[in-house]
């Protein structure tokens, strides 16, 4: 565990970025922030160093991501199909099933190593669906948890109609994380129909223009989320110019 605890998060918008070099990117910085964490381990507490913490924003081109837990078969759409699509497809090593993601949608990565503010998976997750749920307030809209389920949801409680609006997907190793989760903004709900989300074919997918019924502001949206990210973790967040 750390002597020295940071608070300080590193925030970055990425902008529209293809997954591969995301996802490269992300293990970098995960991996670097482990070996700071290991080389700790050799040091006297005085000469330790506190591990640093990331969270970065983006948007994918048109990809589907199958998690470790997925199967393959819930991809609907064949190699020609995805190419027609001017869509990709990787296998990774996030928790979960299979998800898209696309232009319009909000994609958040935090690096973030959990000595720094809680040693609970569980309780990581639960506190970024708050964020989404928090920010989704501001906008009127009522989301919140279904049981046995991760992500965001609307009509969560009767589940009359139950839509998914955010998923999450995270990996971790010795309290650091990457990965993350995807809110529906904008995005085009047509290429969810390509893949049974998450593994679960019984529900439904939405995004905040469909609940709304108009496009949104999707700086405006990313401000906020970051905002309730910060204060539900208690982050010090520093703004890094891309």
């Amino acid at each position: 565990m750390n002597t020295l605890i940071n608070k300080q998060v590193q925030f970055r918008d990425l902008g529209l970025v293809d997954y591969q070099e995301a996802w490269d990117f992300q293990e970098k910085i995960f991996a670097e922030t482990l070996a700071v964490k290991t080389n700790n381990r050799t040091l006297a507490p005085e000469a330790q160093v506190a591990t640093p913490n990331y969270l970065f924003f983006c948007q994918h081109p048109h990809v589907y991501t199958l998690g470790k837990s997925g199967k393959a078969d819930h991809l609907l759409l064949s190699e020609d199909d995805l190419s027609q699509k001017q869509a990709k497809y990787y296998r990774i090593n996030r928790g979960g099933d299979i998800t898209y993601h696309g232009p319009g949608q909000l994609v958040g990565y935090p690096i973030l190593d959990l000595d720094n503010f809680f040693t609970d998976i569980h309780i990581y997750m639960r506190t970024l669906e708050e964020a989404v749920i928090l920010t989704l307030e501001e906008y009127g809209i009522s989301a919140g948890r279904i049981k046995g389920l991760t992500g965001v949801w609307l009509d969560f409680e009767a589940q009359i109609n139950p839509r998914k609006i955010c998923a999450l997907g995270v990996k971790a190793s010795r309290w650091v994380t990457m990965h993350g989760f995807a809110l529906n903004v904008n995005t085009d709900l047509s290429y969810f129909g390509n893949i049974i989300p998450c593994g679960i074919d019984d529900k439904d997918v939405t995004s905040m223009a469909r609940e709304l019924g108009r496009e949104v502001d999707e700086n405006e949206v990313s401000l906020k989320l970051k905002n309730h990210l910060a204060e539900l973790f208690g982050m010090e967040m520093q703004t890094v110019n891309s």
